[in-house]
Formats: C-alpha cells, sequence, structure tokens
C-alpha cells in the first residue's frame, strides 16, 4: 500500500464519516448523505481509497426487496491509521470541511440576508 500524507477536503470528509463507525459497513447514499458530496466525487474517492487498500469494498447480502443491493464500504485497519494521522494532521478549515463536508470559503464573509418583506 502506498503511503500518502495529504488528501483532498473532500476525501477527508469521506475518510471522517468512515472513521467515526470504522466496524460498521456503510452505504454511498449513507456517506453522501454524512459528507455532502454528489456521488460523482463521493465514488471515484471510495475507489481510490479502495485501490489503496485503505478502504474494503463488498456487495450487500441477499436480494433485499424493492430495491438494488447496496455496495457497501469500512476502512481496513491500515486504512483507519492513515484516516486518523491525516484527520489530526489536517489544519483547521480543512478539519471543518470533513466534518460539514462542504468547502469552507474564509475570503468571503457571511452577508446578512434580508427578508422579502425588508425590500432591497
Amino acid at each position: 500500500m502506498s503511503r500518502r500524507t495529504s488528501f483532498s477536503a473532500q476525501t477527508l470528509a469521506v475518510l471522517a464519516a468512515l472513521a467515526a463507525r470504522p466496524p460498521d459497513w456503510r452505504h454511498g447514499y449513507d456517506l453522501a448523505r454524512e459528507t455532502g458530496l454528489k456521488s460523482g466525487t463521493l465514488y471515484p474517492i471510495l475507489v481510490r481509497l479502495a485501490d489503496r487498500e485503505m478502504v474494503q469494498a463488498c456487495w450487500e447480502e441477499g436480494e433485499p426487496a424493492g430495491r438494488p443491493r447496496r455496495h457497501l464500504y469500512r476502512l481496513t485497519s491500515d486504512g483507519l491509521a492513515a484516516a486518523t494521522a491525516a484527520l489530526a494532521a489536517a489544519p483547521a478549515p480543512a478539519i471543518r470541511v470533513a466534518r460539514s463536508g462542504r468547502a469552507a470559503r474564509p475570503d468571503r464573509a457571511a452577508a446578512p440576508r434580508r427578508l422579502a418583506s425588508e425590500g432591497s
């Protein structure tokens, strides 16, 4: 397994979600809801982490009624160690992104919102 010391904010979000419950198998929709990532971002991250043997992937057992089987993911022991180290070493904004699943915009201050009844 190749060691990588830095990850994108989106990958940190996935690692944080998986590391929160390491023994549990998680499906993509669950991870997408928790991280706020779209499937076009989430699944390539999961595939890369599986290729690096940081994540185990398997198909759900049996034939669930009314829906197709899900692909399930969880961290390997090496993946958990790497995720823990990466999350500990990540700068504060990246950790906020990992927890919220959304990129922080430190260059843009939040403007107060006006209600429609306040006029322009």
